[in-house]
């Protein structure tokens, strides 16, 4: 069963698919574990759908940010078509989750957003990657690139392996071009992160005005590269 969900999700059109069973989030925050969403989850379905390549070699300001929410749109889509996929071909519950908002989690002294879960956290339960000195999943194959989505269910499957740490030991080169030194211990101070990195232009479109951690980082297009 495990692997037909899999298959299916990645039919969709997400490139990685994995699956953590909820033992693996006993020690999520209060308030962020997904049995705080749905009470009956036993396991979670996380899988990951890559941005381009070519977007880590232009400036950041319009392009970047534009196909960034595109592709969490086609995540979100890709969670509801397996939710229902789950739910007619298994007989069981099945519940997709925003990739990123909306979420209620605000803390505007220190400027710290969380989504539902996290979803980065869930990936790395899942077997697709470990984390970057940046907080961003490092995936073997798509680095740095990867927007997560996850479906939580109430049928009880076994966890994938874990992914090898693949960050490599002693590059500083997120946390030293970081502009506003936001970056340390592998947290973001979003207080500092946030006011730089996003923005409006005159028009009052959004922008994305930095994204030098996700672009230096050795592993942002994967071991390969």
């Amino acid at each position: 069963m495990k692997e037909k969900i899999k298959q299916e999700i990645l039919v969709y059109g997400a490139d990685v698919c994995g699956v953590a069973n909820i033992e693996r989030f006993a020690d999520a925050p209060e308030g962020f574990s997904p049995k705080d969403i749905y009470g009956e989850c036993k396991s979670v379905i996380v899988f990951g759908k890559s941005l381009s390549k070519g977007l880590m070699k232009v400036d950041s300001r319009l392009i970047y940010g534009h196909f960034n929410s595109f592709i969490c749109s086609e995540v979100d889509r890709i969670a509801l078509e397996g939710a229902r996929f789950i739910e007619k071909c298994f007989d069981a519950m099945a519940i997709p989750l925003p990739c990123d908002a909306p979420y209620e989690y605000w803390e505007q002294e220190t400027m710290t957003g969380k989504g539902l879960i996290s979803m980065r956290h869930a990936a790395v339960q899942s077997g697709l990657g470990q984390l970057g000195k940046n907080g961003l999943l490092l995936n073997p194959q798509y680095g740095n690139l990867l927007i997560i989505g996850a479906i939580l269910t109430d049928m009880d499957l076994e966890s994938d392996e874990f992914c090898a740490d693949i960050c490599i030991a002693g590059c500083r080169k997120c946390m030293d071009s970081c502009p506003v030194q936001a970056i340390a211990d592998g947290m973001v101070n979003q207080s500092l992160c946030r006011p730089n990195a996003f923005g409006k232009n005159a028009r009052g479109f959004g922008t994305v005005d930095c994204n030098r951690c996700r672009v230096v980082c050795p592993r942002k297009f994967g071991c390969g590269e």
